[in-house]
Order: C-alpha cells, then structure tokens, then sequence
C-alpha cells in the first residue's frame, strides 16, 4: 500500500507568517537580559553587573542541556501535523511536559553541587562572586516552568501557533522585566529582584500555557481521555525522543561549551573585558533571536513536509529560508553598526566598560553574516529530525572554535577570542549544508 502523500504550496508569506511573531518573541529573550544588564549596570557596580553576567550566561547554559524539550517537540509536533495527526502532536507534547517536570525538580535538588561546579570553571573575580551566588540560588528556583515553557514553546512552533508563542514569550520577559525593575529599584532587593523577577515572569507564562493547551482540547478530561497510557508509554516513540533529545542535549551543551569557554576567557582578562564582551553578547544575542525567528518558520515548514511526504514544499521552504536569511542578515549587521554605539550606552554607566565594548563592536556586528547560514539550517534540520547530522556537526565546529581560539587568542588578544566565535559559526554552517545535500533525497523516500 502507497503510503499518503499530502501536497501543500510553501510562499513567502508563510515563511513571515511564522518568523515575524516568532522573530517579536524571541527578540525579549536577550532583551531582558540586556534590560536585567542595564538595571544593575546603572548600579555603577562592576562586580554586581559581572556576577548577574555570569549567572546568566550559567542558566543559558544549564536551561539549554534540557533545550531538546522545544526544538524536539515543535519538530516532532510539526511533523505530525503534516501527516495529518488528529491529536495534534498531542502525545509529543505530553511526553515532553512530564520530562520539564522531573529534570526541573532534578536541577533543583543539584542545587549545590551545580553551583560550585560553575563557579570553578567560569572563576569568577572575587568582587562578582557572591553577586553570582546569591543570583543562582534565587533564580534556580525557575527550573521547572522555564523547561515547561520549552515544551509548551515547542508544541505552539510546531503547530505553526506562532502568535500564542510569541504572547507567551512576551509574558515571561514583559513580567521579569516589570518585577525587576520593581524589586530592584523600588524595594533595593539588587540581585535578589533581578533573580527573583525571572522566576515569577516563567512562572506566570508556564501556568497560562497549560490553561491554552488544556483549552485547545476542550479541557482537561477530554486531554487525559485522548492519552491512552500504551501509546504515551510507547517503546518506539521513547526511543525516537530520547535519541533525538539525547542528541540535541550533546548539541546544545556544545554550543554553550563554546559560550562558556568565551566567558571564561573574558573572565579572566578582568571584569571590565567579561563586562564589555557580555554587553556585545546580548547585543549579538539580539541578531541570533532574529535569525532564530527565520529559523523556526523553517523548523515548522521543512516539518510538515517531511511529515506530509511532500519534497517540493520542502525545497521551497529551504531555498526562501536562505534567502529572506541574508536580507534579515544584512539589515541586522547595519543596525548594529549605526546604532550598537548608542545601545551600550543605555547599558551601562561604566566609561571602562563602554569604550572597551565600542572597540570590539566591529568584530562583533559581524556575526550577523557569518551566523546566519548556522541559524538557519538549525532550523531545517530540527524540522527533518536530522539530529545526529545536528550533533556531528555542533562538535564539530566547537573544536574549531576551541583550536582557533587558543591560537588567535595569545596573538590578538579580545580580537582573537571574537575571531574564534566566526569560525564557530561558518564552520556551522559549511558541516551542515555538505551533510544535509547528502540526506536530502532519503527524506522523501518513494510513496511505494
């Protein structure tokens, strides 16, 4: 028996039906770090600024080992729509919800040992220090919504939901900001309000998200009447999500082990460079967001047309992708040199701080270009389920980053460790496109 084949056309304003709201949702993600920066920064405090700087850059890392429960689920939820699922990806969604739950309980619980483990690999100068500490162990107590939210997150993208995502998003960083800003300046919490902020504003989007799910299926006895506990429990559907989640974890604790060695480094030359370099991050963090909205439209597309059996729609996903990637790609390097000057100095009061981050701003707008091709196919290879081809190829380019970094950087100083990150991402986006012309016929196999 021929297997379906369900045909559907892929235009331009598909790709923005989903990148624009995703793009605006994304984008509060570095905004509130830079807002939470800011709000400390004009502190006038170094240190304080330099412990929330790596307490943020601690959670990125730790949230993004569990951040398989989003781009798995919204390529597992996108493929199943495109075959027509009458649940929806119900299941996806629900086996990724009861993971959010225990691995946030589990972090939580490793509370202390994750803690000391950070602290010795970023050595964090002694003035930021306790500023880190008291901002772990506030802030640790968002674990279990914030990889709820992954989950949610996931199952909206893949559903092509992009809208109720973005909304959601907002929530969380419009709620963090809102209290930050109260707890630290209205109350004189410091650290503690800045923590505190982001724990309320995931929880209070990880609750609505449930209620939209819930509602979605007309309630919670129609959803718990819809998971029959064999399929939920399903051995090969276990195995396909764990090897996927298993993969993504190894990818993103590579690509976070490339930011991670990047903090370092900027740690140890004093914490006036971690402080420049953090605010140039966030500001790159603005661009990725961008491209990361462009890549889950791809995500959604390449998904459903894996999952509809459909080959042309997904070529024309690839090639629009690519295509509105280097117009975003452009616009965005040009933002960032007109106006990056006038953004760090929003960011923070420190003269040292803000001329050592104008220096660097050069190097840094750059990755707008050299990134993009990397976001991109991230975001077609999750929708295709090629996580290996993932994994292979974020290993790949952190030992480049890694060799070329600790020879640039002797040579060149902070120039050398941005230098090294470039070849981060084209080595990214070079791995990707070689293997993913090798893979792309066995996708879509012959119906018969």
């Amino acid at each position: 028996m021929a297997a379906p084949v369900y045909p559907f056309t892929v235009r331009s304003r598909d790709v923005w039906a989903i990148a624009l709201p995703a793009s605006i949702a994304f984008i509060t993600e570095p905004l509130a770090g830079i807002i939470d920066i800011a709000i400390i920064g004009r502190l006038g405090d170094a240190g304080m600024l330099g412990g929330l700087v790596l307490g943020t850059l601690l959670f990125d890392a730790l949230f993004s080992l569990a951040y398989f429960l989003r781009i798995g689920t919204a390529g597992l939820t996108a493929q199943a729509i495109g075959a027509r699922d009458p649940r929806d990806g119900l299941l996806h969604a629900a086996r990724a919800l009861l993971l959010a739950v225990l691995i946030g309980l589990f972090m939580i619980a490793l509370g202390g040992p994750i803690h000391a483990l950070a602290a010795a690999l970023l050595a964090p100068p002694p003035s930021a220090a306790p500023a880190l500490e008291i901002y772990f162990f506030v802030r640790i107590w968002s674990a279990p919504f914030s990889l709820v939210n992954y989950a949610l997150l996931g199952w909206f993208y893949g559903r092509a939901a992009a809208r109720t995502g973005m909304m959601l998003q907002i929530l969380i960083h419009g709620v963090n900001v809102a209290l930050s800003l109260l707890f630290v300046y209205g109350f004189g919490w410091g650290i503690v309000g800045a923590a505190l902020g982001t724990v309320l504003g995931n929880a209070a989007a990880a609750l609505l998200g449930l209620v939209l799910l819930l509602r979605h299926f007309g309630g919670i006895g129609t959803v718990l009447a819809a998971i029959v506990p064999a399929e939920l429990l399903d051995g090969t559907a276990l195995r396909r999500m764990f090897a996927l989640s298993r993969d993504l974890m190894i990818r993103s604790a590579a690509l976070m082990g490339a930011y991670g060695y990047f903090a370092a480094m900027g740690s140890r030359s004093g914490e006036i460079v971690l402080s420049a370099n953090a605010v140039l991050l966030n500001l790159m963090m603005v661009a990725s967001f961008f491209l990361d909205g462009l890549a889950q439209a791809a995500e959604q597309l390449v998904g459903k047309s894996v999952g509809a059996r459909f080959r042309p729609a997904f070529d024309r996903a690839y090639v629009l992708s690519m295509r509105w990637g280097l117009v975003i790609a452009g616009g965005l390097f040009a933002f960032w040199v007109l106006g990056g000057g006038l953004i760090i100095d929003l960011m923070t009061t420190n003269e040292a701080v803000r001329a050592h981050a104008r220096d660097f701003l050069w190097v840094a707008a750059l990755m707008a270009l050299t990134g993009m091709p990397a976001f991109v196919y991230d975001g077609i290879l999750v929708g295709a389920t090629l996580n290996v081809t993932m994994r292979n190829g974020m290993i790949a380019a952190l030992a480049l980053f890694l060799a070329s970094a600790m020879v640039l950087e002797p040579l060149l100083g902070n120039t050398g460790l941005w230098l090294g990150l470039h070849v981060f991402f084209l080595a990214r986006g070079a791995y990707y496109f070689l293997a993913l012309e090798r893979r792309r016929g066995a996708l879509f196999p012959d119906p018969a």
